[in-house]
């Protein structure tokens, strides 16, 4: 019970990374706030973190209207004393639009789309975390994590999807310059694939079966929050895998975690190239910094 005493908050955790984000948390010992538009998939994962014997508090809140937002945090400083020790920016809307309009250029898909992907997904992240600040600086510490992705650096799915990626990373860049000095961190967690809900219906077995359990990333969370050099990590780009080697993670079901950045990986997503991953020694490893370079635009 690592985090008992602790009061967070996992925005979206109806399903997916979010309500893993929260099992895990509770797990440790937190009491967790989780938000979602529907009562019966809210009430279902609440139900599963009592059954582990966590505490968890769902909300019905829509992470696309502020006022939603707002009586969110103000429910949870009239109730916790004015604590909150994690945010998790998770909630997301877009993905079976994403789905759905597969293989389309930008000006085939309805402008809207870019609504359906970035609103609650990147502005209710934005709303969420000028409120969680405000009580993070009070206490004079706290940990704001938002759930980005590879999107953030190359194109991936479609045009709004990786725009609102990239502003995801830079949201928890830029909020963690002003918050550094007020003891509070906040970064962004890239996962793998994940074995979401989605991702079963969407995409190929053989990709589902090496995908990080929707658990995993609430794991490294859990690590990341106890780490007495936090705040050196404030306002970086984090990867679940890495994160999951620096704290000896293996996920749920006992599996080690495939290191998205290594050698051997990358050279099995070329096909001119996969041949030689077969001689390549799994410990090699890619520098973040190449990856920067290599999605460089100057």
């Amino acid at each position: 019970m690592s985090l008992s005493g602790w009061v967070c908050v996992v925005t979206g955790a109806s399903r997916g990374i979010g309500k893993g984000i929260a099992l895990q948390l509770s797990e440790a010992g937190a009491t967790v706030y989780i938000t979602g538009r529907q009562k019966k998939t809210l009430e279902q994962t609440a139900a599963e973190v009592s059954e582990r014997g966590g505490r968890c508090l769902p909300v019905i809140c829509d992470s696309t209207k502020d006022d939603d937002i707002k009586e969110l945090f103000e429910r949870i400083k009239s109730e916790q004393n004015g604590r909150l020790d994690i945010l998790v920016n998770n909630a997301y809307s877009g993905v079976q639009q994403i789905f759905d309009n597969m293989g389309k250029t930008f000006w085939e898909i309805d402008p809207t789309i870019w609504d359906d992907i970035n609103n609650s997904g990147l502005r209710g992240h934005y709303v969420c975390s000028v409120y969680a600040a405000r009580m993070m600086v009070d206490q004079g510490k706290g940990l704001i994590v938002t759930i980005s992705s590879f999107g953030g650096l190359r194109y991936l799915f479609n045009v709004p999807y990786g725009i609102g990626k990239a502003a995801c990373d830079r949201l928890a860049a830029d909020t963690a310059v002003e918050l550094k000095k007020q003891g509070v961190a906040s970064v962004s967690l890239w996962p793998g694939t994940v074995q979401t809900e989605l991702l079963t219906q969407n995409i190929w077995k053989q990709v589902f079966n090496q995908a990080e359990t929707t658990e995993l990333s609430g794991r490294c969370i859990v690590e990341l929050a106890k780490d007495k050099n936090l705040m050196s990590f404030t306002g970086k780009v984090l990867l679940t895998c890495k994160l999951a080697r620096r704290y000896g993670i293996k996920d749920i079901d006992g599996r080690d975690i495939m290191d998205y950045t290594s050698l051997k990986f990358l050279l099995t997503q070329s096909p001119h190239m996969s041949w030689l991953s077969v001689i390549t020694p799994s410990f090699i490893k890619v520098p973040k910094f190449v990856f920067s370079l290599a999605a460089s635009k100057f």
